[in-house]
């Protein structure tokens, strides 16, 4: 299947790397911690498709973590479903208040999971419409998450991809490094406008390979700009 990224945030080892191994062998990109902090951290280096949230966790639990990003812009609209111990209809009640879209009590069949998992990405429109932006011989397809050059794929990190797809849905504009970090990246992650520097350096570097170079651009004094026009 298309590689939609889950966070996992279970502070159980045991259970932790189970869910690793559920949601790989069925082609989904992970990436798991152990708490609210961890998780928060993990935000900035790559946005995910979908949170796969322990309730009780160390220090932040994770009903209080959901409340939180759900009152933030850039991630009130990001997938959360509870994972808990907690079976009774009010805990589910507080769950789903907290802003999470779905709530598995565990013990739990992996089965039951997957299924609960692809019903909430469909859901929030991410396995649905069209998927393709194309500019020129530059295809980016959102749900198989792949970016191609004249049909050969480039090898960009989730990161960057969500980068060009923000440039490629917004030709031809200049964006300074902090509205860059405020789409790409979100508001609720605190990270040095540096970052955006290195990425976009990573991001020429592997559109060079493919004479591309131009196609993102500096402008002086202000930021950076996705121009389709080649010189």
């Amino acid at each position: 299947m298309s590689k939609y990224t889950v966070l996992i945030v279970e502070d159980e080892d045991a259970i932790r790397e189970m869910l690793v191994i559920i949601l790989e062998q069925v082609g989904f990109q992970v990436v798991a911690v152990s708490s609210a902090e961890e998780a928060q951290k993990a935000l900035a280096d790559d946005f995910p498709d979908l949170i796969l949230l322990d309730w009780m966790l160390p220090g932040m639990s994770g009903v209080e973590w959901a409340r939180r990003l759900k009152k933030d812009e850039s991630c009130k609209t990001l997938p959360i479903i509870l994972l808990t111990a907690r079976g009774e209809e009010e805990d589910k009640v507080n769950g789903l208040d907290c802003g999470a879209d779905d709530y598995v009590t565990k013990p739990f069949s992996p089965k039951e999971l997957i299924a609960r998992i692809k019903a909430v990405l469909r859901r929030s429109g991410k396995m649905n419409g069209s998927t393709l932006i194309v500019s020129g011989d530059l295809v980016l397809d959102t749900e198989q998450h792949s970016l191609m050059i004249a049909n050969k794929p480039l090898d960009v990190s989730p990161t960057e991809f969500r980068l060009m797809q923000f440039f490629m849905t917004h030709p031809d504009k200049v964006y300074s490094r902090t509205q860059l970090l405020d789409q790409v990246w979100g508001r609720s992650v605190y990270i040095e406008e540096r970052t955006v520097d290195v990425h976009i350096r990573r991001l020429r570097k592997i559109l060079t390979e493919h004479a591309r170079e131009n196609l993102v651009q500096t402008v002086r004094g202000f930021g950076y700009r996705f121009s389709p026009q080649q010189d």
